[in-house]
């Protein structure tokens, strides 16, 4: 009887440990799995922080390369070059208020001698104080064939600019002249002055 208590004994203690080797091994493996899908989650969590972050830069670039977009124009609305390398060039044509329309722009020396032209200051007696200046210059509406001749202020003198001893070689002065306003749908001028050749305009209408 001792001997097949203790065969029993030992069978139930070998199943015992059996089933405890079992349940260890289930244990484990259920414990890697959950370590491997924590492993999967994390890195599914820095690939979606990754993504983010990529789709997030063009999104910040773009409003900057917008803001840059479009240099300004500085494209001059004429340009005529006369004898002597003299270049006048027509930055801006606008009507004003109270009727005025005003030229302006810049009057360069690309020649070799100085430039000094009193044929600039017109025919008209009135303008002859004025010297070396815009007052000879005049616009005419292409349409109507009308010119318009520069004002003048109660002493005579050309609401223009005037240029004094005259623009050695690479001088570039800045210049302007006032006219009356053309009709207000009149917008293919012509701009004159001296012996240089007509600057066409087109400006919009008024």
């Amino acid at each position: 009887m001792d001997l097949r208590d203790s065969k029993s004994r030992l069978i139930l203690i070998v199943i015992a440990l059996g089933a405890a080797l079992v349940i260890a091994v289930a244990s484990c493996s259920g414990g890697g799995d959950g370590d491997g899908g924590g492993d999967g989650g994390a890195a599914s969590s820095d690939t979606g922080g990754g993504s983010g972050g990529t789709d997030d830069k063009p999104d910040d670039k773009e409003p900057e390369g917008g803001g840059e977009s479009g240099p300004e124009d500085n494209t001059p609305l004429a340009e005529v070059t006369g004898q002597g390398g003299v270049r006048l060039t027509i930055t801006s044509a606008e009507r004003d208020a109270g009727g005025f329309f005003t030229v302006s722009g810049t009057l360069t020396n690309d020649g070799s001698e100085r430039f000094l032209e009193i044929g600039w200051r017109g025919d008209e007696r009135e303008l002859t104080n004025n010297g070396f200046s815009m007052a000879g210059s005049s616009v005419v509406d292409k349409v109507e064939g009308k010119r318009y001749l520069i004002l003048r202020d109660t002493s005579g003198r050309c609401l223009c600019t005037q240029f004094g001893s005259g623009l050695n070689p690479g001088d570039s002065v800045e210049w302007f002249a006032q006219f009356p306003a053309p009709p207000d749908d009149a917008t293919e001028l012509e701009f004159n002055i001296g012996n240089m050749p007509p600057a066409p305009l087109e400006i919009s209408a008024g």
